[in-house]
């Protein structure tokens, strides 16, 4: 749980629900061992770096404990999923083919639940949006949204719209951390 004290009271407020933390039966015939539990992000890397662990390993961008569902918004439903997962593929595929992948400390797309107005081939199309999210940090505390080039921008919204049937706009998160946090939900 992230929490923030408040300058007058002096009492914390919780800000956002960890979704990593919980989700385990009160009773277990085992003892759960937990040795990097207060260590932050950076932390656990230098570690990996110091075991010799495989650097795509160590460096591999944060991934949501419940999975991709923390990125659909709204109602998880497969179709929205699939779509989800697709647009991601693509979005961290020219990352790294661009050499931006490790520039960013992570990135990955968002179902919004939200339909929008494109045009495919003559015609006209009322489909899902997708919005795109890569953030630079540190320690994952605090972080600024990732300066990507517009040119590489436009060939990943291009990319998706032309290859995922369903998804009509693709639009990009330039929130910082604070304010937003870094998953949507």
């Amino acid at each position: 749980m992230i929490e923030s004290a408040g300058a007058k009271t002096g009492k914390a407020h919780v800000i956002k629900s960890h979704h990593n933390v919980g989700g385990l039966p009160e009773r277990m015939n085992l003892r759960l061992l937990e040795p990097l539990r207060e260590l932050f992000k950076d932390e656990v890397r230098r570690i990996g770096v110091e075991l010799g662990l495989p650097h795509a390993m160590v460096y591999r961008h944060p991934f949501p404990g419940p999975g991709l569902g923390v990125r659909v918004l709204g109602e998880v439903r497969a179709e929205h999923v699939a779509l989800l997962q697709r647009a991601d593929q693509v979005f961290i595929e020219e990352l790294r083919k661009a050499d931006l992948y490790e520039q960013v400390s992570q990135a990955f797309a968002v179902f919004l639940p939200v339909k929008s107005v494109g045009v495919v081939g003559d015609g006209r199309a009322y489909e899902w949006v997708i919005a795109l999210r890569a953030v630079e940090t540190v320690d994952f505390m605090t972080a600024r949204w990732a300066r990507l080039p517009y040119g590489f921008l436009e060939l990943v919204s291009l990319r998706i719209i032309n290859e995922i049937r369903g998804i009509s706009r693709v639009v990009y998160d330039i929130s910082g951390k604070p304010p937003a946090t870094i998953e949507w939900e």
